[in-house]
């Protein structure tokens, strides 16, 4: 029987396609976590905070995905690199937040059509009021289906809120903003310029910013924390993760049992499938496919159970491929097409650092692998494919055939089960179509 294993694992792991999604390098948010806390300790933060926190700061980009795809049209440019650049830009001053929106609407367009995007930004009002909106409250919302514990589900709501009244989304004005929100903002920021320019650049930036951005307390508490180098130092190291575990409160480690890790594979899904309007359920369809396919196959309850895991977290690679080639209506570049190609092997990744994931990783990973070994991301043939890999793979397309993307609509189901029947075979796995059909009731 499986046994439970720490939540920190599991979040930790899965944080790092939070990282991508917010056009971070991987480790920003466990990063930023060690610098949170180490805040927290300064301050004398009792347990209970602490405990709350430790998981608002692993998850406090848990809203990223949602407004991916609104990002990359708003700016005709790479949402990943907008945002990316945004973390960067103090956005409670205009003209910086102008010379942002210059520097990254339209790259590749003329400059007069570059100058009516920025002006229509000007027309519109604040974007980032309508970003952070959408990100901050999906963000809590699916922090409360992981079943967290509110503080937890509120500092991920109130993260932009700023120390003078002038953040997002309520313009929460000083100690209105909740305690752990202050600490994650701070934290978020500092990783981001210590990660780009340095300890001291990320000191004098928490200066710069403290009593407009940030709490003065809050500041004065990492200010105390210049000395110690081997903090700082610790910071650039690759792998973080065990750092990070032993930082949850001793007395109130959570675990995850069979039933949690549902429930975060359901919640990732959410995040997964947020990333582009025209994948919307898609992680959901595909462990509904896959299960009635494992069904009429006999797999037992626990095979069962390990594929709709893999099936919800299939795609989560996907969150750090750009809403420009996502979402093209044209057909997509060799280039393009190598940046999606590389989508398995990040979900693999990702998910392979979870321990009781090490299968589950190499199921999801081989969703888009064919028969003849002419799939990616590692062109494996069928005899090294497991089943439920090959399951997923049928179950994967049948959903992408049946829903609409940026150059078709969606197809009828005749049309879905014809064309992949030309793919049996070669592509697919006869037992597993022939597993789709029997589930669907068309044989």
């Amino acid at each position: 029987m499986p046994q439970d294993i720490p939540l920190s694992e599991v979040i930790s792991a899965l944080s790092s396609a939070l990282d991508i999604t917010e056009g971070q390098p991987e480790g920003h948010a466990v990063r930023s976590c060690l610098i949170g806390m180490r805040v927290a300790r300064e301050i004398g933060l009792g347990a209970e905070d602490r405990s709350h926190l430790f998981y608002a700061l692993l998850l406090k980009d848990l809203g990223c995905s949602s407004n991916a795809a609104r990002t990359c049209a708003l700016f005709g440019a790479d949402d990943l690199e907008v945002k990316r650049s945004w973390k960067t830009t103090d956005w409670s001053s205009s003209w910086e937040s102008f010379l942002h929106v210059a520097r990254n609407v339209e790259p590749d367009a003329s400059p007069l059509a570059r100058a009516r995007r920025v002006l229509s930004f000007a027309v519109a009002g604040p974007v980032g009021d309508e970003l952070v909106h959408t990100r901050c409250e999906r963000g809590a919302d699916i922090a409360r289906m992981l079943e967290l514990a509110e503080p937890t589900a509120a500092a991920a709501r109130a993260l932009d809120e700023h120390w003078d009244g002038r953040g997002k989304p309520d313009g929460l004005r000083g100690d209105a903003i909740p305690l752990l929100a202050r600490i994650a903002s701070l934290a978020q920021t500092t990783d981001v310029f210590h990660t780009a320019y340095g300890r001291d650049a990320a000191l004098a930036m928490a200066r710069e910013r403290a009593g407009r951005w940030f709490d003065p307390d809050l500041v004065a508490a990492l200010e105390s924390t210049r000395a110690d180098a081997a903090f700082w130092e610790r910071l650039h190291a690759p792998d973080l993760r065990a750092d990070v575990a032993a930082l949850e409160p001793a007395d109130r480690v959570l675990v995850a049992d069979d039933a949690r890790l549902d429930r975060i594979a359901e919640g990732f899904a959410r995040v997964i499938d947020a990333k582009s309007p025209y994948t919307f359920h898609h992680s959901e369809g595909v462990a509904e496919y896959a299960d009635g396919m494992a069904a009429v196959l006999g797999f037992g309850a626990a095979e069962r159970r390990e594929l709709r895991r893999a099936a919800l977290l299939h795609d989560i690679g996907k969150l750090g491929v750009s809403n420009r080639i996502l979402d093209k209506p044209a057909r997509l570049t060799e280039d393009e097409m190598a940046v999606v190609r590389r989508h398995p092997e990040y979900t693999e990744r990702i998910l392979g650092r979870v321990t009781r994931f090490h299968e589950l990783a190499r199921v999801a990973g081989a969703h888009h692998e064919r028969m003849d070994g002419r799939g990616y991301h590692r062109g494996v043939p069928a005899g090294t494919l497991p089943v439920a890999a090959r399951v997923l793979a049928v179950a994967d397309v049948c959903e992408a055939l049946s829903a609409s993307r940026p150059y078709r609509p969606a197809l009828p189901r005749e049309e879905v089960l014809r064309i992949m029947r030309n793919e049996v075979g070669p592509g697919l796995c006869p037992d597993s179509f022939a597993a789709l059909e029997s589930s669907l009731g068309t044989t």
